[in-house]
């Protein structure tokens, strides 16, 4: 007969799997992904290394797992900054701002979920994190067509561009901790990221 876990049981797995990535998430934050090796992460989290395998099959696994955490949050965190406003060019403008602004606040780990060196399924994730940002950036570039109030553009593909040069842009800054100099401080960054981004869509426009 199969073993089958009682309640009780799997609770404490899932309450052990939990900590794990709290952990995890703390040292991404301090140290990348270079500093998430199975033994750290174990460390940080209170238990022995060979726990670790009953949630995650290696650090590929628990990266992964890892990046969908941390970019969930995210992702939530934008959504919740367009639903603010009621038109296409400030929500826009919104998701730029809390993005850049998130990243700066945090630069280590944003470093490492746009382009700290990692595993190959990391590198994957990120491609569909930032299909996400498009996406968002798309639907309200296409509302802001139909309002007319943007010359015509195809929207996936100047969402594509403007998410590839907010994270380009961001590079240098993220880089740079502390920033070396007054140029590089989120209160200058994040207001250019955004005056770039409505420049770059055609109208500057309000963007309150």
């Amino acid at each position: 007969m199969a073993y089958r876990r009682t309640p009780a049981v799997q609770a404490r797995l899932d309450a052990q799997r939990e900590a794990v990535l709290q952990a995890a998430v703390g040292l991404l934050a301090e140290r990348g992904y270079g500093g998430c090796s199975m033994a750290a992460v174990a460390e940080r989290a209170g238990i022995a290394t060979g726990s670790m395998y009953r949630h995650f099959a290696g650090k590929a696994e628990l990266s992964v797992e890892l990046f969908r955490r941390v970019v969930t949050r995210e992702v939530a965190a934008v959504h919740e900054a367009v639903a603010r406003h009621d038109t296409p060019l400030p929500r826009i403008a919104a998701v730029v701002e809390t993005f850049a602004a998130r990243a700066l606040r945090a630069p280590r780990l944003a470093h490492a979920l746009l382009v700290e060196p990692a595993d190959t399924v990391v590198d994957a994730e990120r491609l569909v994190f930032r299909r996400t940002f498009r996406d968002v950036i798309a639907v309200e570039i296409a509302a802001a067509l139909a309002d007319g109030r943007l010359p015509p553009q195809d929207p996936q593909l100047t969402a594509a561009a403007i998410v590839g040069a907010v994270a380009e842009a961001l590079t240098g800054p993220l880089a740079a901790a502390p920033p070396p100099d007054t140029r590089s401080t989120p209160d200058t960054v994040v207001p250019a990221l955004v005056t770039f981004t409505l420049r770059a869509l055609g109208e500057i426009g309000e963007t309150r």
